[in-house]
């Protein structure tokens, strides 16, 4: 009975020295071939060995049964590197050089110190590593932040917010890290912050996003420094949302407008989403819609048509207005009336744009102020003209008085008889003439 005692006991006692040993390595580490490769490792004894362990100690890693590197001699083996601090710092952490894919595999740790302290850590007990060797650098990974909420492709941005633009490069060999470089399409310089830890190398872009971001693309640029560097990128457009911005109106056909000819004003404006526009015209001072849509066509233009008129670009971020003189061009046209008392008496009114000039002819000789003849003028407003002929010459019936109007689209006019004087005031003066 004491001897099963005796075996249990020392039974234990072999498992819980067994136990003491412990490995932290990752399980699986990439490597970028013609680099080198970074493990990561620490390992631990029983505290009953503590004493057998001294820096002389060597540490070895081993794929199957074949020794790859030895400490003491960090040059001579398959594997060539380093590793670092000391074995009493029980410190496995190892850099490989030079890596190709004839390195591939899976590796375990090796620590050999005095006579008791002999001791491999692998598999069933102890995890392995597996060096995974690439033939290129992977892709930089691109993260959009806003608000520290993760961005999904294609979401969009509101013009106004603070966005984070994260590119992390992994780092295969920390004496020989890469590099990071953000560039735009947009052609400004952008500023950047960098940091890195031992695997990855992280290059944050903050900015404040407005209507010029829109459909930006975002590149960032990793360099792998290799025999020949290696490069590789990868990019992110860049959604905002915004306001109607730059609207304007154009005529069609350009130039200027003629009476009865069709006109199209077309209205265009840069925002996101897709804005809604909606045509007005000033009447007195009220804006009164005409239609919808971004295209305003006029058939068959006359004077009614000029105007002052208003395109409203409207989306949910804003809305912007544009305003267009539509300035409809036009030969005179005239009207007049003439009437008689002591004297004869005409008006005439012509309308034309541009505004046309007026002149009054009698059997085709044009008539000046005189003592005869009183002519005045006047405008009404920017397209019309107002004259008035007051004449006491004694007209001829075969006299013809003409009221002409012409500007640069053509000419009109109006002629009458002259108007003989009334009748009772010819008798009044036929008796006045016998009394005398």
């Amino acid at each position: 009975m004491e001897t099963l005692v005796m075996f249990l006991l020392t039974g234990s006692l072999i498992q819980g020295v067994l136990c003491s040993y412990k490995i932290n390595l990752p399980n699986r580490v990439e490597a970028l071939k013609g680099s080198c490769v970074f493990i990561p490792c620490t390992f631990d004894i029983g505290q009953n060995l503590k004493n057998d362990l001294t820096d002389s100690a060597k540490r070895k890693w081993f794929k199957g049964k074949t020794l790859q590197f030895d400490s003491s001699s960090p040059n001579n083996g398959p594997l060539k590197g380093e590793i670092f601090g000391t074995a009493t710092q029980k410190n496995c952490t190892t850099c490989f050089d030079n890596i190709s894919q004839s390195h591939k595999g899976s590796y375990y740790f090796r620590l050999e110190g005095s006579d008791t302290l002999q001791y491999s850590y692998k598999e069933p007990k102890h995890s392995q590593v597996q060096i995974v060797v690439l033939e290129s650098p992977p892709k930089p990974t691109l993260r959009v932040f806003k608000d520290q909420q993760e961005l999904m492709k294609m979401m969009e941005v509101i013009e106004g917010s603070s966005v984070n633009l994260r590119c992390s490069t992994k780092i295969f060999c920390p004496s020989r890290p890469p590099s990071l470089r953000w560039s735009s399409s947009l052609n400004e310089n952008v500023t950047e912050k960098q940091y890195q830890n031992q695997t990855e190398l992280i290059s944050d872009l903050n900015l404040t996003v407005s209507h010029r971001h829109h459909r930006v693309t975002f590149t960032c640029t990793a360099t792998h420094q290799l025999q020949q560097p290696i490069t590789t990128q990868e990019s992110w457009m860049l959604l905002v949302q915004y306001a109607p911005r730059n609207t304007s109106v154009t005529i069609n056909p350009a130039g200027l407008v003629l009476e009865g000819r069709s006109v199209t004003l077309s209205c265009s404006s840069n925002a996101n989403p897709a804005v809604n526009y909606t045509w007005y015209r000033d009447t007195n001072g009220l804006l009164n819609p005409v239609q919808t849509g971004p295209n305003l066509t006029i058939n068959d233009t006359d004077s009614t048509h000029s105007g002052q008129y208003y395109c409203t670009a409207e989306n949910k971020r804003g809305t912007q207005n544009i305003s267009l003189l539509l300035d409809v061009q036009f030969a005179p046209k005239i009207s007049s009336s003439c009437s008689r008392n002591s004297a004869m008496a005409c008006v005439c009114e012509a309308h034309g744009n541009p505004c046309p000039t007026l002149e009054w002819r009698l059997s085709g000789h044009v008539l000046y102020n005189s003592t005869e003849t009183s002519i005045s003028e006047e405008t009404l407003g920017s397209t019309g003209v107002k004259g008035v002929l007051t004449t006491h010459r004694s007209l001829k019936d075969t006299d013809i008085l003409q009221c002409f109007s012409a500007n640069i689209y053509g000419s009109a006019s109006q002629q009458f008889q002259a108007v003989p004087p009334p009748k009772e005031t010819s008798e009044k003066h036929k008796t006045a003439a016998l009394s005398d």
